[in-house]
């Protein structure tokens, strides 16, 4: 099938279905011998009493990198490769890192394909004991499997539990057939994954524009003591106030990720006296109302939303600025700075929206973050799919 045909079936953009193509030709090749079956830092934690290989000839599943930044629509541009699967009679396993996510795509799944046995699978889930054509589980469900899948497609595989969790990474290997293919998804690839695609031993297809076709916002640096210092002597958040208060002012709705759970609440207080006319709030993975948190967000009842990385992913609040203090600690690493710059510019009415390092020091991490955002623009920006291209 042509890019235009995908395309048109799809409703995909160009960048969408010049990467949607990639992969649909990646699955129609044969299968390989068992080293495809990962680089050497993807095999190593799989090694242990599993030999080089799934199955039988040294045949193991085939892996393709579909690295797509955030916002770029990764679940639409894998329906072609679920249909290619499914019209086959071959069976289909997409797993994704939390229960939210698979009730999320569970109905748009079920629209797309309405003639298809659909399981989800989670914890509580009541149809662990079903099978389906397409099975759309949450990651540790894999375990679940052993060479069941024709496809076995792994969404955010840098993120909690798959990242560095030798067991799932085990489990997604054996759940897929021994001559079947791998499709992980991701904004941010783990370097081991990255330099295998630069050195062009595994196959991937970048997407470097979101559906809206403008660039992605490049992260500016501001000089800013630490939080903690700041805590201690208010007057030193000046420069960061000085451009929340210009995102507020331009209707921004603001994001301000923090490093540390004990810092939100005196933050928030300190906030609230300075920008007496915006509601400011404070949310982390120990709030019990952090649900109707993000949702008073969403509805623009909160105005500037204190956080850490819990909402780094999965949360898309239109016309949004973000800002990173302490944005040179050790617990953000590039893969943390690029997701949570992603909040920012992700609406078509708002794409140019502001991302703000501020940290006393500018670090590696932030530097590769920024690396590989600008290198995404520049892709997209020679490969024309950019609109002020």
């Amino acid at each position: 099938m042509s890019t235009a045909a995908v395309r048109g079936r799809w409703g995909l953009s160009a960048a969408q279905g010049d990467a949607a193509c990639a992969a649909l030709c990646f699955l129609a090749e044969p299968p390989r011998g068992g080293s495809a079956a990962g680089g050497r830092a993807w095999r190593r934690p799989l090694a242990r009493g599993a030999g080089p290989a799934n199955g039988p000839g040294g045949i193991a599943p085939s892996r393709f990198l579909l690295w797509a930044v955030t916002g770029a629509g990764k679940t639409e541009m894998i329906f072609p490769l679920l249909g290619a699967i499914l019209e086959k009679q071959g069976r289909v396993l997409v797993a994704t890192p939390r229960r939210d996510v698979v009730l999320e795509l569970a109905p748009r799944l079920a629209k797309a394909f309405p003639e298809t046995r659909i399981v989800t699978l989670y914890g509580g889930s009541s149809e662990r004991w079903q099978a389906g054509e397409l099975t759309l589980a949450t990651t540790h469900q894999l375990m679940r499997f052993y060479q069941a899948f024709d496809l076995v497609i792994i969404d955010e595989l840098d993120a909690f539990p798959y990242h560095n969790d030798p067991m799932l990474a085990f489990a997604a290997r054996h759940a897929c057939k021994a001559d079947g293919k791998f499709v992980y998804l991701s904004a941010t690839p783990p370097r081991p994954l990255q330099r295998e695609a630069a050195r062009g031993t595994l196959a991937h297809a970048r997407v470097p524009v979101r559906f809206h076709g403008h660039p992605l916002p490049v992260p500016r640096r501001i000089t800013l003591k630490s939080i903690e210092q700041c805590l201690r002597q208010p007057m030193l958040l000046r420069r960061l106030n000085d451009a929340l208060r210009q995102s507020l002012e331009r209707d921004a709705q603001v994001f301000l990720f923090v490093s540390r759970i004990r810092h939100i609440d005196p933050l928030v207080a300190i906030l609230r006296r300075i920008f007496t006319g915006y509601c400011v709030e404070g949310t982390s993975s120990e709030d019990p109302l952090r649900a109707a948190k993000v949702t008073r967000f969403r509805q623009r009842d909160i105005r500037l939303l204190v956080t850490t990385t819990i909402l780094e992913r999965g949360v898309t609040v239109p016309r949004s600025d973000v800002y990173i203090a302490d944005a040179d600690s050790g617990l953000f690493d590039e893969a943390s700075l690029v997701q949570m710059a992603g909040r920012a510019g992700r609406s078509s009415e708002d794409p140019a929206g502001r991302v703000v390092f501020a940290s006393p020091q500018w670090t590696l991490s932030q530097k590769r973050a920024v690396r590989q955002i600008t290198g995404m623009n520049r892709i997209a920006r020679k490969n024309g799919y950019l609109k002020d291209s």
